[in-house]
């Protein structure tokens, strides 16, 4: 796939959300002098992790235009807007600062803004500026050559296509992006202790296909490694921070000692760069899914990648989760334990790194695959700032877990709200061939018109 067309298919965060946003300058009365004079058209803009809103705004002709523009997200943003080979830009603006772009009369077309730091547009931050003349026309003789044209059903068809098959071609040829998270660390044994070696340090990412942002690392992965431990284990972390920043370690969700809780100034003094901290604790919560990550500058840390998977197993055997069967007058009822045969890990994020699963965006997402007839256990946890409903095709899952904890009454769903910090654990019976899209269920972080982005994945079964 070409580097254009993941900058399309990334551009569409902004482009989906289709809220026209317009005002008129004052003007008094009629003859060309006066309007000429007349005060310019006004706007405003907010910028964020990573959008424009609004996504589309509708201006006059032979206007000068003034934007006032807010920047509402956690790092700095700038505005631009590009008429022909000329762009109007406002400086770097800091978060929670704003700034005023003017930009003199344009003549009627669509004009494209962005944000000029690197890689933002391509995760969301552009929209269009459609500028029409006194009849409401677009395509005046003045138009910008190069304006952002429509996009035809044909071209629209072509390049959903685009996406889809290059998020299947992983099947025969393997990721289509570097850098993989969640791979299983084994640990050493120090004094019979389970011991753990992090290292944090900042990252280009690629996101999705030629698309690589500024991240933040455990062990150069994204999530960190999966931590696999049984319950009753004496385990300890040995922490290396590499980054210009601080950094601590929180297990969140997890039992441990108050001296071992890594909150800043609370519990410990922030890891500084180039030092070293040690964590150490018996895993006493019961088998579940829990995380660990940053707990300091979190928005930024965490948003950026410092995020990963602690699986505490039973201290013998495997999990013990309830199937669910289904009676010929289609009531539920209550099974022996499943037998796993499938697990997969999922984190759901929409930060700096935009909107993702496991640090990736579609189509660079990793599939769920499986065999029919397969159980297959689902970990979940939301590592953002929204809340996202992920929805599965073509089937019911039971959701058995929430937060590390079994759930005593089990029940069936197709649609789970996950919000920011919950974990939940789903079991999926694979009985249906084919591939089910898995997705979160707010439209605009998965598709736009030229296709499915962001937080899309599926569930394949051969």
């Amino acid at each position: 796939m070409s580097r254009s067309r993941v900058a399309v298919l990334a551009a569409t965060l902004g482009l989906s959300l289709l809220v026209a946003c317009g005002g008129n300058g004052g003007g008094a009365g009629g003859g060309a002098a006066v309007q000429a004079a007349a005060a310019p058209a006004s706007f405003s803009v907010t910028l964020s992790e990573f959008k424009i809103d609004p996504a589309m705004i509708n201006a006059p002709s032979g206007t000068a235009l003034t934007f006032q523009v807010k920047n509402g997200g956690t790092v700095q943003h700038s505005f631009a807007v590009q008429a022909g080979d000329q762009t109007y830009a406002t400086p770097m603006i800091d978060a929670g600062q704003s700034a005023t772009l003017d930009v003199p009369a344009l003549g009627a077309g669509n004009y494209t803004y962005l944000c000029t730091v690197t890689g933002h547009e391509a995760l969301g931050m552009k929209g269009m500026l459609m500028v029409a003349d006194s009849t409401g026309g677009v395509a005046a003789a003045g138009a910008s050559p190069s304006a952002m044209a429509s996009m035809t059903a044909q071209q629209m068809a072509q390049s959903h296509k685009a996406g889809v098959d290059t998020f299947v071609a992983q099947l025969k040829n393997g990721p289509n992006t570097k850098g993989t998270g969640n791979q299983v660390l084994a640990p050493t044994i120090q004094d019979g202790v389970e011991t753990f070696r992090l290292i944090v340090t900042q990252e280009k990412w690629e996101v999705s296909p030629g698309q690589f942002v500024d991240a933040m690392a455990f062990n150069g992965q994204i999530p960190g490694p999966q931590i696999r431990v049984r319950q009753g284990a004496q385990v300890r972390f040995q922490v290396e921070n590499q980054m210009d920043q601080p950094f601590v370690l929180h297990f969140h969700g997890m039992t441990v000692p108050n001296k071992m809780d890594g909150v800043p100034y609370i519990t410990q003094d922030p890891i500084m760069p180039g030092q070293d901290w040690t964590y150490e604790f018996t895993v006493k919560d019961p088998p579940g899914f829990y995380v660990y990550h940053s707990h300091f500058n979190s928005t930024e840390q965490v948003g950026k990648g410092l995020y990963g998977a602690i699986i505490v197993l039973p201290k013998t055997g495997s999990w013990r989760y309830p199937s669910f069967t289904i009676d010929q007058d289609g009531y539920l009822h209550t099974g022996a334990p499943a037998k796993i045969d499938t697990e997969s890990i999922l984190f759901l994020g929409d930060g700096p790194l935009g909107y993702n699963l496991n640090a990736k965006s579609f189509p660079a997402t990793e599939p769920i695959i499986t065999k029919r007839g397969d159980w297959v256990l689902i970990h979940l946890a939301n590592e953002g700032s929204m809340l996202h409903p992920m929805h599965l095709h073509g089937y019911h899952f039971e959701v058995v877990a929430q937060d590390g904890f079994p759930l005593v009454q089990p029940y069936m769903a197709d649609t789970l709200v996950i919000a920011p910090g919950q974990r939940f654990d789903v079991l999926v019976h694979a009985v249906y061939p084919g591939v089910w899209a898995f997705h979160c269920h707010i439209l605009p972080h998965v598709e736009g018109p030229e296709g499915m982005y962001g937080m899309v994945t599926a569930l394949i079964v051969q």
